[in-house]
């Protein structure tokens, strides 16, 4: 069986060829770091952990990379607000979201770089852009990039420029050749933060970090470049460009986008003020069932957001958690002479054939839900042996390597509540200024992989 993809580029199914054997290069947009990530964001990433995860276990070695926008405007007016550096703003919640994908249960990007410390990089970048015909240097010190020297502006969207407007970012700007150029290097305004270079002091444009920092970590042409669907136009058309045009090579064989999740017919986002927090969704619900509710969709399709459609998951969840925490339970005490290993490679192979069309988690998971099926009708007619139960845990724990929806242990849900009990008896302590003790449950949780976090919002902890 290969592995096929859907390529935005292509608008098919392809088979996925590596540039280079077994080793996949993988770019995924990240956050702009203003404020806390949103439901909409968590899904995105979700979805690229589960691919990333799932090119690992089909025997890849990846190198998966996330970027941080950590110099845009609303970090500037978000930072000018709360009166407080702008850089140290971007710091903060890029802290809050390492803290919030680790809750997830995301396996953490191999490298987080950011624009603010890729400035040489995205100059050079920018450099090279100029020399090469595709750039100009507006009078106030900005540099844009020329859509005009371009003939195939609009491969992703499938699209002309000028039926492009909806959802691109267009300033009427009379230093623009064009109304559709785009912002490479923005001359510094008084008091923004900036950084030195040939065009006068300024700050790189959105799309060219991008560009940049995938040149200098994974290459000129990378296998795969990801991102939620909204990003397409006008983002990642001009990210083509722009490398193209310095590189002269193609940027990604393959493009992935995720689509949205929606609230009311409209994509979650902030600027809509319709977004729901993933801090306050972990509030109710566990991260197997946040990301249960997510990989139950096709990744590519819009996804409803509800509260009772993540109830509904919940309770779907359970039918799959009670079978798994019923095989580990009984380990060793099954009757039957069913060693279920038909069954097991039967669906394991269903697994993978699912799989490997275009990370079709949807009917993987149907599959799942099989397997359960069928491990029931062994349990209830006392068929199943301790093998046959040994295989069919082996199957769906292999399942679970690349979905995390399955309770790391049978009895995890009553030791959350335990480590929650310890926190609320440490708070209780320090109140009574009891610091000795208080500090010991600290540290014997730590040991135990349990880290303690005090903020201005109480205590939180996290598994290290």
């Amino acid at each position: 069986m290969a592995l096929k993809i859907f390529n935005t580029l292509s608008k098919q199914e392809e088979e996925f060829v590596p540039i280079e054997d077994n080793k996949v290069k993988m770019y995924v947009c990240g956050v702009t770091v203003y404020d806390d990530i949103h439901m909409g964001h968590a899904r995105s990433i979700i979805v690229f952990d589960m691919i990333d995860k799932y090119l690992r276990y089909r025997g890849y070695d990846v190198t998966h990379l996330t970027n941080f926008t950590d110099v845009d405007d609303k970090i500037i007016n978000r930072a000018a607000e709360l009166v407080i550096d702008p850089l140290q703003l971007s710091r903060n919640y890029i802290d809050r979201y390492l803290e919030d994908i680790d809750r997830l249960g995301v396996r953490r990007a191999d490298a987080y770089p950011k624009a603010s410390e890729n400035i040489d990089q995205i100059i050079c970048m920018i450099e090279k852009i100029i020399a090469n015909g595709y750039g100009y240097v507006a009078d106030d010190g900005s540099v844009y990039f020329s859509v005009e020297a371009v003939s195939d502006y609009g491969r992703l969207t499938g699209q002309k420029l000028e039926d492009m407007q909806a959802g691109a970012r267009i300033d009427v700007n009379e230093s623009k050749r064009n109304p559709y150029d785009f912002a490479l290097w923005k001359a510094a305004k008084p008091g923004e933060i900036s950084w030195t270079s040939p065009w006068g002091e300024g700050r790189p444009g959105w799309h060219i970090e991008c560009s940049a920092m995938c040149t200098e970590y994974l290459g000129e042409t990378i296998d795969i470049h990801g991102g939620g669907n909204d990003l397409i136009f006008p983002h990642h058309e001009n990210e083509i460009l722009q490398s193209e045009a310095a590189n002269k090579k193609p940027l990604a064989n393959y493009w992935i986008h995720n689509g949205m999740l929606q609230v009311q017919d409209a994509k979650m986002s902030k600027s809509l003020k319709n977004f729901f927090t993933l801090r306050d969704i972990m509030e109710k619900y566990s991260k197997e069932e946040i990301r249960f509710y997510v990989l139950s969709a096709h990744y590519r399709g819009p996804q409803v957001y509800s509260e009772s459609a993540l109830d509904e998951a919940a309770a779907s969840l359970k039918r799959i958690t009670n079978v798994v925490r019923e095989l580990r339970d009984s380990a060793g005490k099954f009757a039957g002479t069913e060693d279920a290993d038909r069954i097991a490679a039967h669906f394991h192979d269903k697994f993978i054939e699912s799989m490997d069309q275009d990370f079709n988690s949807r009917a993987a998971i149907s599959e799942l839900f099989e397997l359960v099926k069928e491990t029931n009708k062994l349990i209830s007619s006392n068929e199943l042996s301790n093998q046959g139960a040994e295989n069919i845990l082996s199957v769906l724990e292999e399942m679970d390597s690349v979905f995390g929806i399955l309770p790391v242990s049978a009895s995890e849900n009553v030791s959350d509540d335990l480590i929650q009990i310890l926190v609320d008896v440490r708070s209780e302590l320090r109140k009574l200024k009891q610091y000795t003790l208080a500090d010991s449950i600290r540290d014997r949780l730590k040991e135990c992989g349990i880290e303690l976090q005090d903020s201005a919002e109480g205590v939180k902890w996290i598994h290290t």
